[in-house]
């Protein structure tokens, strides 16, 4: 028997104990056993995210999905149906001997999650439902650099709930917000965020209670946050164009410049949840200075505002001013290419490190840089052909490309929220 011992239903398998346990025989568990309520959570779970990864399918298609008999996927697509998970309308015929199905969906009402992109010229806000469809979306362009960070956390409340009044005009039910914000985030506290001014902000609880006070009467929302960049990163490998791209890096160009790597699929965080920060790597040490306290970061090289001064052009006009950019350089005007070109080049340098490094498949360029891509291709792929060694990176490779306009951080932000119920609907049940 392998020194396997069975006894009716329970089994006991020797050979790994916890250490100093050898003597005596006693074995610590890994882990403690999934009763029955646990498999039936986690099957929901499984049921779920079938459904909602298949688009519309039948009980029969879930179960070959999900190698789960029929009666017991029957049994659990009940409940879904039954506390608004899953919604089931007509017939379906799948051309094999039967009764035909009803074709199973998840649910267009009920619970969603809401996002909320906080930087320095705008916030943006998305509420998402189960199926990851963008259902509500506010940007209100403002001036955050140098306000308190309550003000600027009230003024996002205040868009939120506005969003959130939406949501529960199409019946909507977010279960979480998600704050997405620059800078270096740790346990709820912004920890450094050089363009907006902060240290040391503890920005969940200030937010959820502004939130709260706007909307009296109703639950508190649970908030979280995490740094923009990573999230706009998972909007793109949730939403975007990358077809079977799982390893990727992708840059932010905002008034700062943001990084987030993916690898496999998976989120690198680094050792603190501080991984990523490319906007800080310096390409001339002898270059101005950063308001990290660094000098001659790529921030200040091919930042929006860096960018747009570089071009002429007022570096505080935020998304009128890369508009500008776009239309003067669509146009041949020398200064304004010629930044381009420059900011270019210093973002080359600086992936092409970082490609030979983690060797991803393809390089993501969002925000500014989605539409300035015709003018910073060029010189950013000289610099990727000419330095990566592996030497999979030449001019025409197509693996330096612009986000898809359906992927932000905000959207990116409320997925995850929606995430976390797709996990275990159970504990999002009702409300």
């Amino acid at each position: 028997m392998n020194g396997n011992h069975t006894t009716g239903n329970n089994t006991h398998v020797h050979g790994t104990s916890a250490p100093g346990n050898h003597a005596s025989g006693h074995h610590t568990p890994l882990e403690r056993k999934a009763d029955r309520e646990t498999v039936r959570r986690h099957n929901l779970s499984l049921v779920l995210r079938a459904v909602r990864e298949a688009g519309e399918t039948t009980r029969a298609g879930v179960s070959t999905r999900v190698g789960l008999t029929r009666a017991a996927v029957s049994s659990l697509v009940e409940q879904l149906l039954e506390t608004g998970f899953l919604s089931e309308s007509g017939k379906t015929f799948s051309g094999q001997a039967g009764r035909p199905g009803t074709a199973l969906k998840v649910a267009r009402t009920g619970v969603a999650g809401i996002g909320v992109e906080v930087n320095v010229d705008y916030v943006s806000v998305c509420v998402v439902d189960l199926a990851g469809t963008d259902r509500v979306r506010l940007v209100e362009h403002l001036d955050n650099s140098g306000v308190p960070p309550d003000q600027v956390l009230d003024r996002a409340a205040r868009i939120a709930a506005r969003a959130l009044e939406s949501a529960a005009e199409q019946e909507l039910r977010p279960v979480g917000a998600q704050l997405a914000l620059p800078g270096l985030i740790s346990a709820g506290t912004v920890r450094q965020a050089p363009n907006l001014g902060w240290t040391q902000v503890a920005a969940e609880g200030p937010f959820a209670e502004a939130l709260a006070a706007l909307r009296p009467g109703l639950p508190e929302l649970p908030v979280r946050s995490e740094n923009e960049a990573n999230l706009a990163a998972l909007a793109e490998l949730w939403f975007g164009g990358l077809g079977q791209v799982r390893s990727f890096l992708y840059l932010s160009g905002e008034i700062g410049v943001g990084g987030a790597l993916v690898l496999d699929g998976e989120l690198l965080r680094g050792a603190h949840g501080f991984a990523g920060e490319i906007g800080h790597v310096v390409v001339s040490a002898d270059g101005p200075e950063c308001r990290c306290g660094s000098r001659g970061c790529l921030e200040q090289y091919a930042g929006q505002s860096a960018l747009l001064r570089a071009a002429g052009i007022d570096g505080t006009t935020g998304a009128q001013g890369v508009a500008e950019l776009e239309r003067r350089a669509a146009a041949g005007d020398e200064r304004a290419v010629t930044a381009l070109a420059e900011a270019g080049l210093m973002l080359g340098r600086v992936l092409s490190g970082a490609v030979n490094l983690f060797d991803p498949d393809a390089v993501v360029l969002g925000g500014i840089y989605r539409p300035l891509l015709p003018w910073l291709s060029p010189p950013a792929s000289e610099e990727l052909s000419g330095r990566v060694v592996s030497g999979l990176w030449p001019r025409d490779a197509g693996r330096l490309r612009a986000s898809s306009p359906a992927a932000d951080a905000a959207r990116g932000a409320a997925a995850l929220v929606v995430r976390d119920v797709l996990a275990d609907p159970v504990a999002y049940a009702g409300g």
